[in-house]
């Protein structure tokens, strides 16, 4: 696993870290507003007031919780990989499928932030809304699309970074 403390000292790939940490964080503050609002349904629903529109509040905020910790995963390498069949792989080998892995990383958020971009625009034109809060479905995209920058950041980043290591050896 890279050295994050190493390379939040200074520079782009320390500003990008923190920043990137920092919107993981708040992720987990989202995270944690939507386990309060969950608890205040079933506290009230048990004295016959529950809190209206509670799935559609945990259905949103679990989204933007959820692409909130994807820049963060990337950077840190936490994401799924196959290590069985890299186990009897060289460093140079692993270094290069790592790199690899990063640039797919990068390709994706590229992608992904082009198509999110244009499905919240039929979001917002088609005027779709939650039942029962009646919240817009397009605000929802807005944190999603930033976290999906950060996303290409972070895969950015962790591709320069593997590309060091492999020039290295």
């Amino acid at each position: 696993m890279p050295d994050i403390q190493q390379e939040s000292s200074s520079g782009f790939t320390g500003a990008a870290s923190r920043l990137i940490t920092f919107w993981a964080l708040l992720g987990g503050g989202v995270l944690l507003l939507v386990v309060g609002v969950n608890m205040l349904s079933i506290i009230g629903s048990i004295f016959g007031a529950p809190f209206p529109g509670d799935f559609e509040l945990t259905e949103v905020g679990v989204a933007v919780a959820v692409f909130a910790f994807l820049p963060y995963c990337q950077l840190i390498g936490a994401n799924v990989s196959a290590d069985i069949f890299t186990a009897a792989a060289s460093k140079r080998t692993i270094a290069f499928f790592t790199m690899l892995g990063s640039l797919v990383a990068l390709g994706f958020a590229i992608l992904l932030i082009w198509r999110m971009y244009y499905g919240m625009l039929d979001q917002k034109e088609y005027d779709y809304t939650t039942t029962i809060l009646q919240f817009p479905h397009w605000i929802a995209f807005i944190p999603i699309l930033i976290s999906l920058a950060l996303l290409a950041l972070a895969a950015f980043v962790t591709l320069m970074r593997d590309v060091n290591a492999l020039s290295k050896g």
